[in-house]
């Protein structure tokens, strides 16, 4: 059996019981460039790798603002990721104009995740080929969230996604004591030793390939430009790397498990995407 006679469309399930579109569309994340996420008690970081498609070209996006006191950074299909920030700026105005208060985040999460799980259930839509991870702050205090393609979503103390993803969690999984009660200028810094440890080990950060966003108490959500990111990189440069920066993507590294959850099975290839993925 081949695998292309079960993925043409997303409601057509394997012999495994599989969803193969689903999982092409959490393939496209993991050839994103990597972000990460991480909140105190009082602040929510997030900290994105821009990608350029070219020597020619601008560096994408990466961190993108929906409201006041929410923002998103992206790793996968950036036109999708243009379509999901529409919505949710949308949700946002509609239910402030109605409510007169902003909208608390883990609704908008959830409706979010149902808009989501829509596009794998119904053979004419395809998923959506991007993650998301939310940083917010309303009266339950900062949050980060973590969306996938297959429509689940995680309330998160810290994490990572994108290509070679893998090292930036284990940093932050050593460090995540730490995090709770750190100040915002240390809580920018261990996102950007995690977010070091992605790279190969002949590039480093600067301030044309990052960018930082952040949110908390009575501080609006805030995107740094490159003159407010030097500052911060200055703190950790020098420092030794703590990661195995520049090892393969995740998607290469874990063996997928088969439907007994046997890791010996042979894995079959990775599909390639047929999109630039930022």
């Amino acid at each position: 059996m081949f695998r292309n006679q079960y993925d043409s469309d997303v409601t057509v399930w394997s012999p495994q019981g599989r969803l193969h579109q689903v999982e092409y569309a959490m393939e496209a994340v993991n050839l994103g460039s990597a972000t990460v996420g991480l909140k105190s008690k009082t602040h929510a970081v997030l900290i994105a790798l821009k990608r350029a498609s070219s020597e020619l070209s601008a560096y994408q996006k990466k961190v993108i603002n929906i409201d006041e006191h929410i923002g998103i950074t992206i790793s996968g299909l950036t036109a999708d990721a243009r379509i999901l920030s529409r919505y949710m700026r949308t949700e946002c105005l509609n239910y402030k104009y109605s409510h007169d208060t902003v909208l608390p985040l883990n609704r908008l999460i959830s409706t979010l995740g149902n808009k989501m799980q829509v596009c794998t259930q119904r053979y004419d839509r395809r998923p959506y080929g991007v993650g998301l991870l939310v940083a917010g702050f309303d009266d339950k205090g900062a949050h980060i969230y973590q969306t996938c393609p297959s429509a689940n979503y995680y309330d998160c103390k810290a994490m990572s996604i994108g290509a070679r993803s893998q090292s930036a969690r284990t940093y932050l999984e050593k460090k995540i004591d730490e995090l709770h009660n750190a100040p915002l200028e240390d809580l920018i810094k261990h996102g950007l030793r995690a977010l070091r440890d992605t790279l190969p080990p002949e590039v480093d950060l600067n301030t044309k390939n990052v960018s930082i966003g952040f949110v908390g108490d009575k501080q609006p959500f805030k995107i740094l430009d490159e003159d407010e990111t030097a500052p911060f990189l200055a703190l950790i440069e020098g420092e030794e790397r703590r990661g195995g920066g520049g090892g393969p993507p995740d998607a290469a590294a874990a063996p997928l498990r088969d439907e007994a959850g046997d890791q010996d099975a042979p894995r079959e290839p990775v599909p390639q995407v047929a999109m630039d993925t930022d």
